[in-house]
């Protein structure tokens, strides 16, 4: 028996940074993101044995353990290993073996919210083994729990819900952890053209995103009039994406992004650079009318939004500046299992 799992990737159009507490707890915050056709997979093998296996494929990294109730967590293969703790604190109640693989369509520390959508995946892989009492809230929240709390590290909620549900959403985030998602409908002819206008750069770097976050937090937290100003700004751009989207104006958009990364850059130390402002700029000049960096900041993957036929330029100046133009595609579905 074979259990596999795949979760999708996702980009953040709006709204960024308002899901992470304080401020989410504070003054709620709001997100409008959709995913594409990148993913992370986890297949688990089960074994008869007394170890655990994992393998994660894309970082050449193997650890082989003895089957125990909690796997020390150690820097090495840490959301794995997370995750299995979580499952057997929860569920199972007792060791178990088996050999999980994994590989994610993206780099750690891109900005695409790769980390979470790999515990997501890995999750579900578990939850279809054991046909575990979860839905798609309760595997995005425990998602959520084992990386902020049983593995301490910083970051929102919207990534672990994106994985989960697929699609469009307009997420909504409230104290105690509660969590809305909105599903939008959107006419197909604006999803393609806005996916034929929106490009995906790779920078070719990557960043510690728990960082910049535990900065954003701590802004919130010594009541930063101007950081906490920014966010209030963010989530109102959710709303002004949101209400685009689905009007259809979607040449609007690259102006909706180019507010938001304003705003973004004040919420905390880290979030641009120079060699960011200089990609920005560049595509600016070439024809995008806005856009963002993905993620945290600081690194990783940005997106421009580039009108009629601009994309062309700006794709061509943009792959002479070092970085990777992507090939993406959005995707309706969220986190998928399966059994062979």
């Amino acid at each position: 028996m074979i259990i596999r799992s795949k979760a999708p990737l996702r980009l953040g159009l709006a709204g960024g940074g308002t899901d992470v507490s304080p401020y989410s707890d504070l003054y709620g915050g709001a997100i409008l993101n959709m995913t594409i056709g990148m993913h992370a997979y986890a297949t688990i093998k089960p074994s008869s044995g007394k170890k655990i296996t994992i393998k994660a494929i894309d970082r050449n990294e193997e650890l082989v353990l003895e089957a125990k109730k909690h796997l020390a967590i150690d820097g090495k293969l840490d959301l794995a290993k997370g995750v299995y703790n979580r499952v057997v604190k929860d569920f199972i109640k007792k060791p178990f073996a088996f050999e999980l693989t994994t590989y994610v369509d993206a780099p750690p520390g891109s900005g695409l919210g790769s980390s979470s959508t790999l515990v997501v995946a890995i999750l579900g892989a578990f939850v279809e083994w054991f046909k575990l009492p979860l839905g798609e809230y309760d595997i995005a929240h425990l998602a959520y729990r084992i990386e902020r709390e049983d593995l301490a590290m910083h970051g929102g909620k919207q990534d672990q819900y994106a994985a989960t549900f697929g699609g469009v959403n307009y997420m909504e985030f409230y104290a105690n952890d509660k969590v809305i998602v909105n599903p939008l409908r959107i006419k197909d002819k604006w999803l393609n053209e806005l996916e034929n206008n929106l490009i995906l750069f790779f920078t070719e770097t990557s960043r510690s995103s728990s960082e910049i976050i535990a900065r954003q937090s701590e802004n919130v937290k010594k009541k930063n009039v101007k950081s906490i100003e920014a966010m209030h700004n963010l989530k109102e751009q959710s709303v002004m994406m949101k209400e685009a989207i689905l009007k259809g104006d979607v040449d609007g958009i690259g102006k909706i992004l180019h507010y938001g990364w304003e705003h973004k850059k004040a919420m905390a130390s880290g979030i641009s650079n120079p060699m960011i402002e200089g990609i920005y700029d560049t595509a600016i000049k070439a024809g995008a009318t806005g856009g963002k960096i993905s993620g945290a900041g600081g690194g990783g993957f940005m997106i421009f939004y580039a009108p009629y036929n601009a994309k062309f330029k700006v794709i061509d100046t943009l792959n002479k500046l070092g970085g990777r133009v992507m090939k993406y595609n959005f995707t309706e579905y969220g986190l998928t299992t399966w059994t062979i």
